[in-house]
């Protein structure tokens, strides 16, 4: 630990580099992770950073998170996350109200907003 609990950031990197420690930030958009029982991590704009260290690469993802089941159990929806997002914005509405009044609508972003005001 360094004195005082404080890390000084050129201290760290100085010592980064005599240990052979690389580190550059990766800029991502999405990242999935493909779990054994089939569902997936999806971390939207994430922070990455990627550390190479004794000839081996390590990946540092930070975020969140949200989970998707498996793809055989995953039911079509005519909408997307973002659609979802909108409407409960637009409506100013959680996304779970937005989310139900998509599945009503059949995924018809007006129509679902429409309603969602209306009430």
């Amino acid at each position: 630990m360094f004195p005082g609990g404080k890390i000084d950031p050129r201290k760290l990197q100085r010592l980064m580099r005599e240990m052979g420690m690389e580190q550059e930030e990766v800029k991502a958009e999405r990242v999935i992770m493909e779990l054994e029982d089939g569902s997936r991590l999806v971390f939207d704009q994430p922070q990455v950073v990627k550390m190479k260290l004794m000839g081996q690469e390590f990946y540092q993802v930070a975020g969140k998170a949200r989970r998707e089941e498996p793809e055989e159990e995953r039911e079509e929806q005519p909408f997307t996350e973002e659609d979802v997002r909108l409407v409960a914005e637009r409506a100013g509405v959680s996304e779970e109200e937005a989310r139900k009044a998509l599945e009503e609508t059949n995924g018809d972003l007006a129509e679902a907003i429409m309603r969602l005001q209306g009430d």
